[in-house]
């Protein structure tokens, strides 16, 4: 069993090119012809990406219909991760972006601007990712 162990992790360790060495129990030394080949874990799932991050989108103040999407129309209040789905870092971009927007008067601060209201939604603020207490 400990032998088995050994060949795994030298097998993990060396390249495609150099060929495996299995051992016997007498510890004599056996090398193999088959090449070692690397290849993808198939049940490894694909790591999850927030819709920004996907699509390489840079949140900017002067893209006022963009961070539109992320405030409630009815109190202009910021939505937060677990409803928008975003990662931490553009989370904290959009959140500040927002702000930035609001500050020079592109945005308002208490209600969405009405002209936004048909935009086609990034999530749906009823079912958040994660749920919440209230």
């Amino acid at each position: 069993m400990k032998h088995l162990f050994r060949n795994f992790i030298a097998s993990l360790r060396r390249s495609t090119a150099i060929l495996s060495t299995k051992y016997t129990t007498g510890g004599n030394k056996i090398v193999d012809n088959d090449p070692i080949v690397d290849i993808e874990n198939p049940f490894e799932k694909e790591k999850p990406q927030c819709i920004l991050c996907k699509t390489k989108i840079v949140p900017n103040y002067k893209n006022v219909q963009l961070l539109s999407q992320f405030q409630s129309p009815y109190t202009g209040r910021i939505y937060g991760r677990h409803i928008t789905g975003l990662c931490k870092y553009q989370q904290e971009k959009v959140e500040k972006e927002i702000v930035k927007a609001q500050s020079a008067g592109l945005m308002a601060t208490y209600l969405k601007d009405p002209q936004f209201f048909k935009d086609p939604k990034l999530f749906d603020p009823e079912k958040p990712l994660r749920p919440h207490q209230f």
